[in-house]
């Protein structure tokens, strides 16, 4: 199979091709998130991203919601945007629009304060959101007629996010494996891969620098790794565990490729092909989320757990080895990795790019969080 076998997608311009169409509800804070929820299920087409944020925010944990709020909100896979505000809170839903309006991507604003109210703002977002729609084909795929027009695409094309939620022996050893040859694979064919799991550069620093393309990358996984030593925010399972192994065994699914660069998180992934780590936690919502802000059109999530959820802006290939997982939820799982080679992973992959529904999409199972950087005032 070839690597420069096309698919169709849609051409946003500089911020590159979506391999999906849609039109994105974003709530600038959490007293926002109910009205973005009701706007978008008045619409087909549209899907809203809410979160736990935005309010009494300050300082880096501010700036970090800000960088999600703009990365997830210009997606290639985003034809448009509608902020939705409340109107007091730290991080201003028009500030938002303006930032987002300056990276080409079209965008309406509403907000509870200045509309009158909960059920005005919900009219006026309804409103919004199909002046945006009306832009785009609304079916899911299609051509925006304000920012791009279908357009033939190859593996090239994408950046491909990837994260490995746990440390399960079935993980490391079966369905990491598969994934980390996909990822390979990607990267030769020109590709840019995105992978979270920053506990694991936390666990291992020396290591991970030595996995670095040059010395701008390992200064960036070393000063990634003491930002987060000690802290309690990288205290989960996976955390905990990374340690148990050695980084080769936590990091298998990213590949044997280099490291190219090093992502905060929130921040559009820039290079221009190759491995970035982004600095986000191995749990799957928040994740998700920072690797669609990098600019990921697809992601790979490998669960022994099976976690069923998918993201609202990208599609979510959901990819277990765990034969327990398979037999209780393999309705919820895409690709056995017991059962599956590198050239059947990147068909299904270029499939999903093509407009194949992952389970998550059929099942209509999604969730985002944004992680955070500490405590609000």
């Amino acid at each position: 199979m070839s690597l420069r076998q096309g698919f169709e997608a849609v051409d946003r311009g500089d911020r590159g091709v979506g391999v999906r169409e849609k039109v994105l509800v974003l709530p600038s804070v959490i007293c926002s998130r109910e009205v973005a929820d009701r706007i978008a299920d008045r619409v087909p087409g549209a899907v809203s991203a809410p979160h736990d944020h935005g309010c009494a925010q300050i300082g880096d944990d501010k700036a970090q919601t800000l960088r999600a709020f703009l990365g997830v909100g210009s997606n290639p896979n985003v034809a448009g945007t509608v902020v939705v505000g409340l109107g007091c809170e730290s991080i201003q839903s028009d500030d938002v629009a303006a930032d987002l309006a300056d990276l080409c991507v079209p965008v309406r604003e509403v907000a509870i304060q200045d509309a009158g109210g909960t059920d005005a703002t919900v009219e006026a977002g309804v409103e919004a959101v199909e002046e945006l729609r009306g832009q785009s084909t609304g079916d899911g795929r299609g051509t925006s007629d304000d920012d791009g027009e279908s357009t033939a695409a190859d593996l090239s094309d994408l950046t491909v996010g990837v994260v490995s939620g746990d440390l399960a022996e079935s993980t490391r050893e079966t369905a990491d494996p598969l994934v980390g040859a996909v990822v390979d694979e990607l990267v030769d064919a020109g590709a840019r891969v995105v992978a979270a799991g920053s506990e694991r550069v936390v666990a291992h620093p020396g290591a991970a620098a030595a996995r670095a393309d040059d010395e701008a990358a390992a200064a960036g996984l070393r000063d990634l790794a003491e930002r987060h030593r000690g802290q309690p925010a990288r205290a989960s399972r996976v955390g905990r565990e990374a340690g148990d192994h050695g980084f080769e065994a936590v990091t298998r699914a990213w590949g044997d490729r280099p490291v190219r660069a090093t992502l905060e998180y929130g921040e559009r992934a820039t290079h221009e092909e190759g491995l970035a780590v982004v600095d986000a936690p191995s749990r799957f919502a928040e994740a998700a989320t920072g690797l669609v802000a990098a600019g990921a059109q697809v992601v790979v999530h490998v669960t022994g757990e099976g976690v069923a959820t998918g993201h609202p802006v990208a599609p979510v290939l959901k990819v277990s080895g765990d034969p327990e997982t398979l037999a209780a939820v393999g309705d919820d799982i895409d690709v056995d990795a017991t059962a599956t080679d590198p050239a059947d992973l990147l068909g299904r992959l270029r499939a999903v790019a093509g407009g194949e529904r992952v389970r998550a999409e059929e099942h209509q199972l999604v969730s985002s969080a944004i992680t955070r950087v500490g405590p609000s005032m």
